[in-house]
């Protein structure tokens, strides 16, 4: 079943620095935030909503500069701060070249990460390649565990932050042709769950986001009979996952941590 994907997100780009009143943002926070593949769809919902909150933004993206730029114009509109940062996070060095061009520019540490981007390669297990099998895996899975890891050094010296890894409602039932996907959606759930013990007592908190089907540009192309199989006989919009992201990056869910947040309609359970 489709979530509405993310795109995946090459050198990120940086811009003039701000002033510091704008580095803070307008609810004052000291920290700033990373939103991976945020050029569309729930990526770039997710960032407009962060962005209202106060959250001084990095959207990236892999190759998708132009509705990257568009997701900062909108973000600017609002009288929100952005930047718009290229770079594929799955390339070993990535962490490292989005934080550093982040915390450059803003010049506050990265203390909000969302580990949304993604990428699907769909096949029965027969016919699955193993390109297709490690793109999807090194993109969705390894990429969210090199960012976290980068971002808790900040998280844990500031005794603060908040992580959400976007994961899919495959991870917890059965879509056949998505092996790869399904196991690197699965696996996001166990680095969720893992990794927020170890880092609760320091008061960051780390939780998932479970979309099913969201109405974006990869699930236009999908029977729509199979929402004959949601419950709430429709899809799900980028901005229903988005608000349940803005509550979790939030204050008032600072005794969330660990937990997988379904936003499917109902199909899961």
């Amino acid at each position: 079943m489709p979530d509405g994907g993310t795109e995946r997100s090459e050198g990120a780009e940086r811009t003039e620095r701000p002033e510091s009143s704008e580095r803070l943002g307008r609810s004052g926070r000291e920290g700033c935030a990373l939103v991976t593949g945020a050029s569309r769809g729930i990526g770039a919902a997710i960032a407009s909503a962060l962005a209202r909150d106060g959250w001084p933004i990095g959207v990236n993206y892999r190759s998708d500069r132009e509705g990257a730029q568009s997701v900062v114009a909108e973000i600017e509109r609002e009288g929100g701060a952005a930047i718009a940062l290229e770079a594929d996070v799955a390339q070993a060095g990535a962490p490292d070249q989005l934080f550093g061009a982040l915390e450059d520019h803003y010049g506050v540490s990265v203390l909000a990460l969302v580990n949304n981007a993604g990428i699907s390669a769909d096949d029965l297990t027969p016919s699955l390649g193993d390109e297709a099998w490690s793109s999807v895996l090194d993109t969705n899975l390894t990429a969210a565990f090199r960012l976290t890891r980068r971002a808790l050094k900040a998280m844990m010296r500031a005794r603060s932050g908040r992580i959400v890894n976007i994961s899919s409602v495959v991870a917890l039932r059965a879509n056949p042709g998505q092996a790869n996907y399904a196991a690197a959606k699965a696996g996001l759930i166990a680095l969720t769950k893992t990794t927020a013990v170890e880092v609760a007592r320091r008061g960051i908190t780390i939780n998932a986001v479970a979309p099913g089907w969201i109405d974006t540009s990869m699930t236009a192309g999908v029977d729509q009979e199979l929402l004959a199989a949601v419950p709430a006989r429709r899809a799900g919009t980028p901005q229903e996952v988005a608000a349940c992201v803005r509550f979790l990056t939030s204050e008032e869910a600072s005794y969330v941590t660990g937990a997988v947040l379904t936003v499917d309609g109902g199909l899961a359970a």
